[in-house]
């Protein structure tokens, strides 16, 4: 089986994910959904029947009833020659640790076979250092999914300096047809497409904490219940062909000058840093958290994504 065919939709295909994190682990549920076969790897063989209880547990809140025998948990040193024939796409989704994607995408660069695909879900490093000088990283690709990846549609398919167009573009049709929003960005920049986007935002919202201007949790109103509100239906661009881009112009010739455009982190920000409030892992963000309203805010955010997600199938 290979790339000849444009018929992906219509047919099973296999993936191997690597990395049994949240990430991984998510990324391959949105594979087994469908009714693909995914052979999910991980280092340590002690929790692969815990991964695979996670992975099936992300199945079955998007879709009941799929078999747990299209999901198979080994380690890497279990993966033989013969193991890859057949394989479509390869996703790592390893810790965030430059060094060991290097290593790791230096090992699938001799063992699977030419011209499949292999993309790297990092949300920090570039594809083109991570597959620097490797003799097949035209088929090498970032594979930017988004926490958590069963859920959020989007996956960002970015291309290195040396990376192949054309294959990225059958990429792009593989995670269609798993019913993924792909988007192709065509350069290897910092933070990719909606990284970029989502912290030009971020440093705003901090700007005007640190001001005073309006508190964390209107910060989140705002946003929810106005243009985040709007963006759930139709995306920015699209919604100002609707308003008028002569009205963004005048209150952009308002505002521009006015936003934050700090190459540091807001002293809010730092502050937290400082005394370890980093969120719900630690107890205390902007917000004290107790383990039971972490709970029930992760639960509440999971139940809007599903319903969201359903709404815009």
């Amino acid at each position: 089986m290979g790339y000849n065919s444009i018929y992906m939709d219509k047919q099973l295909f296999r993936v191997v994910v690597i990395g049994g994190g949240a990430m991984g682990c998510g990324i391959a549920a949105g594979f087994v959904c469908r009714g693909h076969e995914v052979s999910l790897l991980l280092r340590d063989a002690a929790r692969a029947e815990a991964t695979r209880q996670q992975v099936m547990q992300q199945v079955s809140d998007m879709k009941p009833g799929v078999s747990s025998g299209l999901l198979s948990v080994r380690t890497m040193q279990s993966m033989q020659a013969d193991d890859w024939h057949g394989v479509w796409l390869v996703i790592e989704s390893v810790k965030e640790d430059l060094a060991l994607k290097q290593q790791l995408f230096g090992w699938l660069d001799a063992c699977v076979p030419p011209g499949v695909p292999i993309g790297s879900n990092s949300s920090g490093y570039p594809i083109s250092r991570i597959a620097a000088n490797l003799p097949t990283r035209s088929r090498m690709f970032g594979m930017h999914y988004f926490m958590p990846a069963h859920l959020v549609p989007l996956v960002e398919v970015v291309l290195g300096a040396d990376s192949d167009a054309q294959l990225a573009q059958r990429v792009c049709e593989m995670f269609t047809a798993i019913g993924k929003k792909p988007v192709l960005v065509k350069r290897d920049i910092p933070g990719f497409l909606a990284n970029r986007i989502q912290h030009a935002l971020m440093r705003e919202v901090l700007s005007l904490i640190d001001e005073g201007i309006a508190s964390p949790e209107d910060i989140d109103l705002a946003v929810r219940y106005s243009f985040g509100f709007r963006y759930a239906a139709i995306g920015p661009v699209l919604q100002k062909e609707i308003s008028g881009w002569d009205s963004t112009a005048n209150a952009a010739r308002e505002i521009f000058p006015t936003l934050s455009n700090t190459a540091v982190l807001p002293d809010c920000l730092e502050r937290l840093l400082a005394e370890g409030k980093i969120g719900m892992k630690a107890g205390e963000g902007f917000v004290a958290w107790t383990p039971e309203t972490a709970q029930a805010t992760r639960a509440a955010y999971n139940e809007r994504l599903v319903a969201a997600l359903r709404l815009l199938e």
